[in-house]
């Protein structure tokens, strides 16, 4: 080979490369360009829940407003309120009812209107009260659900994915609570 093809070769090499770096460099800010910008809440959509506490006598159930964030899927909607009960009522006036821990794992709802909600273990092995206190718990639940999402007529509690017969042996669970009941 000539000496002067060679060069050719190379400033042709050359040339491709510095042709395919600007084409990585171009693509490389169009996709900074065109990813979206970070999510925050303005743009989110906030909801009135209503939540219902043990009032501070310890004999009834007290309802509590609370923004939040809207959530479109059921199972998100549940488990957010699950989580706003676990926290507690804002105000003085109340009381927390679910056990520490009280998580939803899973959220089912079926088109005849049946909510099955699987809670973690911590509800039933947190559970510290009698047969008023199993009702007032229960009741916090089914209440909270039933006014926050009209589509429920009848809540299943299960618990880590097992039946809930009772939570303290004074309540049955083993079946749908029709939530005009409660």
């Amino acid at each position: 080979m000539s000496r002067g093809f060679r060069w050719f070769v190379v400033a042709l090499i050359l040339a491709v490369l510095a042709w395919l770096a600007w084409r990585i460099v171009r693509r490389a800010e169009n996709a900074v360009v065109a990813r979206p910008a970070a999510s925050d809440s303005i743009g989110t959509g906030f909801r009135s829940a209503q939540l219902f506490f043990v009032a501070r006598p310890g004999d009834s159930l007290v309802s509590e407003s609370r923004e939040m964030i809207e959530q479109a899927a059921p199972h998100d909607r549940v488990a957010a309120l699950v989580t706003e009960l676990a926290h507690g009522p804002s105000g003085p006036g109340a009381v927390a009812v679910l056990p520490p821990g009280t998580a939803a794992l899973r959220v089912y709802l079926d088109d005849r209107g049946l909510l099955t909600l699987d809670l973690s273990p911590a509800f039933r092995e947190g559970f510290r009260g009698g047969s008023s206190g199993e009702y007032l718990v229960v009741a916090s639940l089914v209440r909270t659900i039933s006014a926050n999402l009209p589509e429920v007529k009848k809540v299943l509690l299960v618990c880590g994915g097992m039946p809930l017969p009772t939570l303290g042996g004074h309540l049955p669970l083993d079946r749908p609570l029709d939530v005009s009941e409660w």
